[in-house]
């Protein structure tokens, strides 16, 4: 088993630590939030007074954190406290840029770095079900097994450096779009005189299905969006996939729509809500509902 040092115990990082307590890792972890150290606390992990206490003498540090600029300040620190060999793995959604440059400036002090965005959301966080994308090395994937094995149900290496947030900006693309196409047809079918409960589990069922349809179109129906993934947080992730397409070139109209739709479920107040909320946007334009 490995000593972790974990920075970034919210939503996610939390139960993600958790789990690696409870898979015999000796976790020591760092968040700004009291409420995250007292949970770790209670899942028998220890905690640290800042994030280079946390990641010094360790064989694993681990960060789960929201935005690039946090990434870039903890990963100083990593740079700073943590012994030459220990393998860095980052979780959060950043983007490429910044993924190969922590790989970069880790090559250069014996580190050994992963970007390994995951998907799934709080749920998969908590019940260790989440799906990892990983860029890196072959060798470095296979010394970071124990842990994805902790926290996933699915994981890949998926390319070089930079790869896993590539493939996380994909992912988002593809479930950010079906949330709108999800919403359109839930209004289709309550506008049409269809039964949209027994219309979606049909739907569910055949070609159309999809792990949102699955997981979510009981809670949409009900108008019920307590967040597992942020509509800010989507809104985020939808910047980086639309730089990402600018960098590489490629044309993306449906996810410049996407993108569109998104920001208009933060700029009418429901960032703090779920990516499902997007059937509210659907609903203002359709005048069906309040904006």
């Amino acid at each position: 088993m490995s000593k972790i040092g974990f920075v970034g115990l919210g939503i996610m990082g939390g139960p993600m630590a958790g789990h690696l307590v409870k898979a015999g890792h000796d976790v020591t972890g760092f968040d700004l939030s009291p409420a995250g150290l007292e949970k770790l606390k209670d899942a028998g992990g220890a905690v640290a007074g800042s994030a280079a206490e946390a990641v010094r003498d360790k064989d694993i540090v681990i960060t789960m954190l929201p935005q690039d600029e946090h990434v870039e300040t903890v990963f100083a620190e990593v740079l700073s406290h943590a012994a030459p060999g220990t393998l860095y793995i980052d979780f959060s959604t950043i983007t490429p840029k910044t993924a190969r440059w922590t790989a970069t400036e880790g090559a250069k002090k014996n580190l050994r770095v992963l970007d390994a965005p995951v998907s799934g959301g709080e749920p998969g966080a908590v019940n260790a079900a989440l799906s990892i994308m990983v860029g890196g090395s072959e060798a470095d994937f296979e010394a970071a097994k124990p842990v994805f094995e902790a926290v996933g149900k699915v994981f890949a290496l998926v390319g070089p450096n930079g790869a896993g947030q590539v493939v996380k900006a994909a992912n988002q693309l593809v479930v950010g779009g079906t949330y709108a196409l999800v919403a359109e047809a839930i209004l289709l079918m309550e506008n049409l005189g269809a039964d949209a409960a027994a219309g979606l589990d049909v739907l569910a069922g055949g070609l159309a299905g999809s792990k949102i349809l699955e997981l979510k179109r009981k809670s949409m129906l009900e108008r019920s969006f307590a967040p597992g993934f942020r509509i800010d947080l989507h809104h985020k992730d939808m910047g980086i996939i639309l730089a990402a397409a600018r960098d590489a070139e490629v044309s993306i109209p449906m996810g410049a729509l996407t993108a569109q739709l998104i920001a208009a479920a933060r700029a009418q107040g429901h960032g703090s809500l779920d990516h499902s909320a997007l059937l509210l946007v659907a609903e203002a334009l359709a005048g069906k509902g309040k904006a």
